[in-house]
């Protein structure tokens, strides 16, 4: 029964594995397909360090993978605020801090998501294609920031009004 158990156990490591390593292969793909990590090198002028960025993006992929799987690792303000390390009356001062960094997380992971849909949209030339059957020949750029502005009103809207937890 013992070795049963154990066989079981070992399929399942060696399958979760083989499927985390073929998600973040695609998610890799898609990132070197459409060039978003050279083309963000050359836009910081920074062309020289582009493996570094490379490492980076990598990095925090495998972070954000392990702490999605393991949550309870990256609660560190919950351990924070549960043992008071600073003291009872510093808990609002970590909450706010806290907030702070969701918000600043949340304010870089929505720009390189924007950007990843901008590389793939800019890929397939959608957004000139588009622009040509319409008739559109001035202000592309008003008309993009727009759209950006309209998905951050919406998203805001979305979390503000707690419309998440509706399950609609």
């Amino acid at each position: 029964m013992f070795n049963l158990m154990f066989l079981k156990q070992l399929f399942l490591g060696i399958c979760g594995l083989s499927f985390g390593f073929l998600a973040s292969a695609g998610v890799f793909t898609v990132l070197v397909s459409v060039g978003l990590i050279p083309r963000f090198a050359g836009k910081m002028h920074v062309a020289k360090k582009v493996f570094v960025l490379e490492e980076a993006v990598i990095f925090g992929t495998l972070c954000g993978g392990f702490l999605s799987v393991f949550s309870e690792y990256g609660n560190l303000g919950g351990l924070v605020l549960s043992k008071e390390i600073f003291g009872a009356d510093t808990l609002l001062i970590w909450k706010w801090a806290g907030n702070s960094l969701l918000v600043l997380g949340g304010f870089f992971a929505g720009m390189f998501v924007g950007c990843l849909a901008l590389a793939i949209a800019e890929m397939l030339d959608s957004i000139p294609i588009f622009a040509r059957r319409i008739g559109f020949r001035h202000g592309l750029g008003i008309a993009i920031a727009a759209a950006a502005c309209g998905k951050l009103a919406g998203s805001l809207i979305y979390f503000a009004k707690g419309i998440y937890m509706s399950g609609l």
